[in-house]
């Protein structure tokens, strides 16, 4: 396996800023304004949403803000999130070498992909990497939160629990952070989607995987996942934050909903 090439940003400039002081000065900014109460423990994994971060970016800093001070206790990232524009079943890996932002290089750890590869729900898809921003967007918090760090991107398209739990038996280990990128309801007006987005928060509390629906969380199979491998390691989900785009930014005609989760 070769991997020989670096993906340049997709959405910088749209999602997030494309000037680097810009950008760390605005991550720092989300992350500082998240005050957890008393001392949080390191997660082993996370949800956070990928949308625009002036839509987003406060809820995502929430559960960022549990991965500062974490020394070299995180080596590396296994970073899951939805196709947004390229069907496919299984699991997606491309041949990067590295993963380029404003705030610098992420290198892919390629002895990792060599043991999930063999796997045959995992794919090489080159084509559901290139324009996708759900991982790009959770690439600069990563870079501000933690020190030197690689990392395993796998975009996922249809895929069952079982299928993104055996990916994440793999590659999760006590030096690995496990980061899955989703939004919640999509379009609802107000009312309705902080009625569907706290159903869907009970769900995640508690680990049902089995009743997770697309239609209340984007990245419903990259969660499942984890919520499923999470139930066989014992883990506990905690709510950090749990809002929608018309709190943050725009109108409550329609709004995309947003979560933030840590598990210990």
């Amino acid at each position: 396996m070769r991997l020989n090439k670096f993906r340049e940003p997709a959405v910088a400039g749209m999602f997030y800023p494309s000037d680097s002081d810009t950008l760390r000065e605005q991550v720092q900014s989300f992350i500082e304004r998240a005050r957890p109460s008393g001392q949080p423990l390191q997660p082993q994994a996370i949800i956070a949403p990928h949308a625009g971060y002036i839509y987003s970016g406060a809820i995502a800093g929430s559960v960022y803000q549990r991965l500062l001070h974490s020394g070299q206790s995180i080596q590396r990232v296994v970073l899951l999130g939805p196709s947004h524009y390229v069907s496919f079943s299984g699991l997606a890996l491309s041949h990067y070498a590295a993963f380029h932002t404003p705030l610098g290089d992420v290198p892919i750890d390629a002895s990792a992909i060599l043991r999930i590869q063999p796997l045959r729900q995992v794919q090489f898809i080159e084509a559901a990497h290139e324009r996708e921003h759900c991982l790009e967007v959770h690439l600069p918090f990563l870079q501000v939160a933690l020190d030197h760090f690689s990392i395993i991107p796998l975009v996922v398209g249809s895929a069952s629990p079982k299928e993104v739990a055996e990916v994440l038996d793999l590659l999760w280990d006590e030096h690995t952070l496990v980061v899955v990128s989703s939004d919640l309801s999509h379009y609802l007006d107000y009312t309705t989607a902080c009625t569907v987005d706290a159903r869907t928060c009970d769900k995640i509390e508690h680990l049902d995987y089995a009743h997770l629906k697309p239609e209340e969380a984007c990245g419903a199979c990259a969660v499942a996942g984890l919520l499923k491998e999470a139930t066989k390691r014992h883990l506990t989900a905690t709510t950090l934050d749990l809002r929608n785009s018309g709190d943050t930014e725009g109108d409550k005609d329609r709004v995309v909903g947003y979560g933030a989760w840590s598990f210990n």
